[in-house]
């Protein structure tokens, strides 16, 4: 993970991070952030009752041109957070009763996130640490995170390369998401609740424990792209069947920069969501959830504005 020559992905950009050059995630070899605060926007097991405490990373190697925090992802705004600082964000986050540390496209500060973790966690950071990742990412990222994060939380964007190329400039988003999806569970195999158990079963979302160790899969379903998405949910289940909890969000909001693709102009019919959570039933999917009503809103997105850094 050598900042002068940066591969740390799988764009393997060569940025010379370390002299100041930003790669294609737009990122240096300083850390920067644009929030750290309570969020209550996530799944029942993730926010909880009292929030999830939210660090919102600037910059991203992806470049999903739907993007809803399309201003951090290509560094239009954010603040320089040193290492140090860091730490101490993670546990004021805890003091003010986050539920968990949950860190949001971190992908390309791997190297800085690790020595920031193991300082807190030594000046006693105790609720588990949330990895929030667009999962375009080299195993060798994920291996060297063993140990830190409880609960992966990655997207599980595409299977077909004509979309991950047209959508998220990533032709090889499958091969190298996969990989990364299978390092996550092998690491966290088995989900675990702050109760305990392995499964839910309360008959309120509002009453789900918290999740403390495990994988849950998010699925961003597009409009058009039903076929992919049944695809995403057939390979994920076959593969890893209840050792995953599964995601599957209606929330996709049209933002301006998609202007150049009409087809996604419009947000996701409510009858192609009910189909997809009617398919994931019929293929066995129990461990799961879904976004009732109209989600799709602007209202979604945190402000970014420097808060608790």
């Amino acid at each position: 993970m050598d900042f002068s020559d940066c591969t740390l992905c799988p764009r393997s950009c060569r940025a010379d991070r370390l002299h100041g050059e930003t790669g294609y995630c737009h990122a240096s070899a300083d850390i920067y952030a644009a929030r750290a605060a309570l969020y209550y926007n996530e799944e029942p097991v993730i926010s909880g009752r009292h929030g999830s405490g939210a660090v919102f990373f600037v910059g991203c190697n992806m470049g999903c041109i739907f993007c809803q925090n399309y201003a951090i992802a290509k560094a239009l705004t954010g603040s320089k957070v040193e290492p140090g600082r860091l730490t101490e964000i993670f546990l004021n986050l805890q003091d003010q009763g986050a539920e968990n540390i949950s860190l949001i496209t971190a992908e390309h500060y791997v190297p800085l996130l690790i020595p920031a973790l193991e300082k807190a966690k030594d000046q006693g950071l105790k609720i588990p640490v949330v990895y929030n990742t667009g999962t375009y990412e080299r195993v060798e990222a994920i291996q060297a995170l063993e140990g830190l994060v409880d609960v992966y939380l990655p997207d599980f964007k595409y299977i077909s390369p004509r979309l991950s190329l047209a959508y998220s400039h990533t032709p090889d988003y499958f091969q190298y998401a996969s990989k990364a999806l299978a390092e996550m569970v092998r690491q966290c195999p088995v989900p675990t609740f702050a109760d305990g158990s392995h499964s839910l079963d309360a008959p309120d979302d509002a009453d789900d424990p918290i999740m403390v160790k495990g994988v849950l899969v998010r699925h961003l379903a597009l409009p058009g792209c039903d076929e992919d998405s049944r695809d995403i949910l057939d390979y994920l289940h076959g593969t890893y069947g209840d050792q995953i909890f599964i995601s599957l969000m209606n929330q996709y909001t049209p933002m301006p920069q998609v202007s150049g693709h009409p087809e996604l102009g419009n947000k996701l019919p409510a009858r192609d969501y009910d189909a997809l959570v009617d398919y994931a039933i019929s293929i066995g999917i129990t461990n799961g959830f879904i976004q009732d009503g109209d989600t799709a809103s602007r209202s979604y997105i945190p402000a970014f504005d420097g808060t608790g850094l």
